[in-house]
């Protein structure tokens, strides 16, 4: 199988913590759609496989117009597409527009919320409210959406462990299919990361956050959600179809300025250049990796699932590397090695990066 993933770097303003390539303006949206397809036609042929998942995300794709959406999907899609996810802002869901974005194919909705308490949305500038989030759910269960997967984070400025406890539970009673849930992190470019170099704003302390991912996994698993990817939960059979072919080394295709791409053999990444983008110079810039990167990718993906690594998909030269290299962690049991799969408990996952980076060969 194969994935298709199509940035949209347009949206109606930036949130402080965002460090993604997206322009604050819904100019040259039709052109955009021009040029989308340009590059689908160019370079479908790298990927081999049947596509069975296509993500548009961003950026705001559903701040564009729903004709350009259907443009884009309806050129690239066809019948072996069984996971089709549009990335949605809670302000921009109305029944007309869910009902349209159903029509055009669409059969799963990621709607990042991110909080359900409106001082930490005013603090990292969102654009809705706790209620419009609500409202935004309902709607799109209304239109008939059965897949709905929602965003939230934790560590933002003002919030506090018991006001994050608040906001989970109100998720779960609302039952989404799949939770993306994400610990603050301040990236350079960002106006958060600005802010905390001027003084302006203090991270949220460690303990607190770790307190946070604890409560997290508390009551996803009361609520029966299956903790597959560090930053993702999902009910059985839920889980993201074209998210979880970036970690098992599945070909996917990326469209539009800061997508990447990889055919199976090489990874490719396009230029944060709308205007090279929409007047057709390329910006497509191909990665050489050598078997030390692919080994190294594969130890990256593998450690962040909850599948863990499979050590027989390595050389012994490589696999003996990989675990002497582990050590520490092992002893400690902060990594586990059970049949020849190498896993971080959940409970580590907050610390993995410092696991995986001592892993590497």
């Amino acid at each position: 199988m194969a994935g298709i993933y199509i940035h949209i770097p347009f949206c109606k303003s930036k949130c402080f913590y965002c460090d993604f390539y997206s322009l604050p303006t819904l100019n040259y949206q039709d052109r955009y759609a021009d040029a989308v397809i340009r590059e689908y036609e160019k370079y479908k042929h790298l990927i081999t496989d049947k596509v069975y998942t296509i993500y548009i995300g961003g950026g705001t794709p559903s701040a564009i117009s729903s004709a350009n959406l259907r443009r884009i999907y309806t050129h690239i899609d066809d019948s072996a597409v069984s996971e089709a996810t549009l990335e949605v802002n809670p302000e921009d869901v109305t029944l007309e527009h869910a009902k349209l974005w159903k029509n055009i194919g669409f059969n799963r909705i990621s709607m990042g919320i991110q909080s359900l308490n409106d001082d930490e949305l005013k603090s990292v500038g969102r654009r809705h409210s706790a209620a419009q989030a609500v409202n935004a759910y309902y709607t799109l269960r209304e239109a008939g959406f059965q897949n709905l997967s929602v965003d939230l984070i934790y560590g933002l400025p003002l919030q506090t462990v018991e006001s994050w406890t608040k906001s989970l539970r109100k998720i779960m009673d609302m039952q989404p299919e799949h939770l993306s849930a994400y610990s603050l992190s301040l990236e350079a470019g960002s106006r958060l990361y600005a802010m905390q170099l001027a003084g302006k704003y203090v991270p949220t302390d460690d303990n607190e956050v770790a307190r946070m991912y604890e409560i997290l996994e508390v009551i996803t698993a009361e609520n029966e959600m299956n903790h597959y990817e560090i930053s993702n939960f999902a009910l059985p059979g839920r889980e993201s179809q074209h998210n979880s072919s970036y970690w098992n080394n599945t070909q996917y295709l990326g469209l539009g300025p800061g997508a990447h791409s990889f055919d199976g053999k090489r990874r490719y990444y396009n230029r944060h250049s709308i205007k090279d983008y929409l007047a057709g110079v390329p910006i497509r810039e191909t990665e050489i990796l050598s078997a030390t990167d692919n080994y190294n990718d594969l130890i990256v993906t593998g450690l962040r699932t909850a599948k863990g690594l499979d050590l027989k998909n390595f050389p012994n030269h490589e696999r003996a590397e990989i675990l002497n290299n582990s050590r520490s962690w092992l002893t400690s049991g902060k990594l586990v090695l059970e049949a020849d799969i190498l896993h971080i408990p959940s409970r580590f996952w907050l610390i993995s990066d410092a696991i995986i980076r001592d892993t590497l060969l």
